[in-house]
């Protein structure tokens, strides 16, 4: 393996691994709830909060079973 080869593996197994943890790392329940929000306004969904609050409840009910 030449030196080229692992220097782009390396990176691309560091940019892959810092990818995951962002998306894997725990966050607040508001920090959460927040970015899905966002997320749905930006696919032109408009949610309230308690809408939001109450998909949560269920995607979290649903992990637990």
């Amino acid at each position: 393996m030449s030196k080229t080869t692992f220097l782009y593996a390396f990176l691309g197994g560091a940019l892959i691994g810092a990818t995951a943890a962002v998306l894997f790392a725990p966050q607040k329940g508001s920090d959460l709830r927040r970015k899905i929000k966002e997320t749905l306004q930006k696919k032109g969904i408009l949610c309230s909060e308690s809408e939001i609050d109450a998909l949560v409840a269920q995607l979290t009910a649903d992990i637990d079973d």
